[in-house]
């Protein structure tokens, strides 16, 4: 992702090419932005020139590659040397066990016995990998989605509240508020709170939310440094804006980032399991196809005979029967030397660990990547979202004694943003007093982040550290939560005043209804 997000505005895959030039809207002023993309803050975009930018630069989406076929999944599953000579045995056995059945003139199931096991297990270890595998390709396509669905824009002078988000073109005046999934790469115009910070750790890898501000930077800033954008796929965490949409769909960052893993995905290496696996399938081939030969070249005076004329071999006699009877023998010695259940052993162990990573929110795509893994040493990589969580949880919670300069302390457990995973140890369950109140209170109301369920776990939207407090007030137990009468009903908020530049603080005016 890093490498992407340095490239950005420095290839032909970026910046504004309206004019077929690029323009780097993070190095140039509010005005100048504007005067590029022929549009006023206060008016938006016409109608009829949305149409004429949507016809130029497609829909805000990502592209939908093709998928792996079906077909393409199974072929794949018998690349293996090892399974591919298991298949050829198990169809020789069948064959020979057909023509002694049609001979004897009855069909046994014991004579088949054995090519239908080793079809089974192919079968099996087939069933696996396409599973496996059409999971992961489905699990890839949640990248998608990262990016936002709707969007609040001006266009005709007007206000249009949750626009789909694809429809969104070069030019477009964007609001953007806490909470707000920023749907394509953007240019800030105007700060609306006194400060604007964005969490895109999924982007660049940093572990606390970035301030934003309307100032321009230099050109060859990295990613990084570009304090004046927001990129696709981001999320607001705090603060309001209005901002100038620079770039849609797969030239945006996190378009980018999608190019590259489908091209990583198209260069695939083959792991050091496949290749020591191919390396033993085609020695066992050679050692099994030398000794199947040998074993039927000595007996060949059994099933063809001959007699010497004036020192010249003649009176030829052949023996169909004996001959295939000693080309069964052979068959029989190599398939008693092919490893029938090393595929099936090799891709249980797999699926076994892939499985586990699953439950970990790992994506394996292919099966022998998870042995590769095990052969890696060394692993270089971010924090914030790789080896964390970027969640924040209340872990003790400190207030004032019942008795004049004395404290005391409750351990609270959980780490998730589910309310209900946990709970406050020594709580004094419906018998708090003023003093604990006091803290919910707080907690719940001088707070802008936000606590919902999203299928099977709680996603937050705002900063962490306050969504760990709308969690811990959901823990405290107020009577109706934490939008119970006493804060709601008698309460608003008029303006939110965060101050980043004093740790820890945070403030807001309210507006009191008795």
């Amino acid at each position: 992702m890093g490498k992407g997000g340095e490239d950005y505005g420095k290839s032909e895959k970026v910046g504004f090419e309206f004019r077929d030039k690029i323009f780097p809207a993070w190095a140039k002023d509010v005005k100048e932005c504007e005067e590029n993309f022929q549009v006023s803050h206060e008016v938006g975009l016409s109608t009829s020139e949305v149409q004429k930018r949507l016809g130029i630069h497609g829909y805000n989406e990502l592209e939908k590659h093709e998928g792996v076929s079906t077909l393409k999944l199974i072929l794949d599953q018998f690349s293996d040397t090892l399974v591919r000579i298991l298949l050829a045995a198990a169809i020789v056995s069948f064959v020979l066990a057909w023509l002694d059945g049609q001979e004897g003139g009855e069909m046994e199931i014991t004579a088949f016995v054995e090519p239908l096991v080793i079809f089974l297990i192919l079968i099996v270890n087939a069933i696996v990998g396409i599973w496996q595998e059409s999971n992961a390709e489905k699990a890839l396509e949640a990248l998608k989605e990262i990016q936002s669905e709707h969007a609040t824009v001006l266009r005709d002078g007007r206000k249009v509240r949750n626009l789909p988000a694809k429809e969104l073109v070069p030019g477009d005046i964007v609001e953007l508020r806490v909470g707000d999934k920023v749907p394509a790469d953007m240019r800030v115009l105007s700060l609306v709170s006194s400060t604007l910070r964005v969490e895109q750790g999924s982007l660049t890898g940093e572990s606390e939310a970035v301030s934003k501000t309307v100032r321009a930077v230099p050109e060859d800033t990295d990613i990084q440094g570009k304090k004046c954008m927001v990129f696709a796929g981001t999320t607001v965490v705090n603060g309001s804006c209005v901002c100038l949409v620079t770039q849609t769909g797969m030239k945006t960052e996190i378009g980018m980032v999608h190019s590259q893993i489908h091209e990583a995905s198209q260069n695939e290496e083959d792991t050091p399991l496949k290749k020591k696996l191919n390396q033993f399938g085609e020695l066992l081939t050679m050692i099994i196809g030398v000794v199947c030969a040998l074993v039927w070249i000595i007996n060949v005076k059994y099933f063809l005979t001959w007699e010497y004329v004036d020192g010249w071999p003649e009176n030829f006699k052949f023996s169909f029967e004996k001959c295939t009877y000693y080309f069964e023998i052979a068959v029989a010695l190599a398939v008693a030397a092919i490893p029938e259940g090393l595929p099936a052993v090799i891709t249980t162990c797999l699926a076994l660990g892939t499985r586990k990573m699953a439950q970990k929110n790992a994506i394996v795509r292919k099966l022998p990547s998870v042995e590769t893994l095990g052969c890696t040493t060394v692993i270089c990589s971010d924090k914030t979202g790789t080896l964390t969580t970027n969640q924040m949880a209340v872990s003790k919670l400190v207030a004032m004694g019942l008795r004049p300069g004395t404290l005391r302390s409750f351990n609270v457990e959980g780490t998730t943003y589910n309310p209900f995973d946990g709970k406050i140890e020594d709580w004094p369950v419906g018998q708090m007093d003023s003093n604990l109140q006091m803290i919910g209170k707080i907690a719940a109301v001088c707070n802008d982040a936000e606590v919902e369920k999203s299928e099977n776990h709680y996603v937050a939207s705002g900063m962490p550290t306050e969504a760990a407090l709308k969690v811990l007030v959901e823990k405290m137990g107020f009577p109706g939560g934490v939008n119970s009468q006493s804060s709601s009903d008698h309460e608003s908020i008029l303006r939110i005043f965060p101050h980043p530049w004093i740790s820890f603080y945070f403030s807001c005016i309210f507006f009191y209804k008795p």
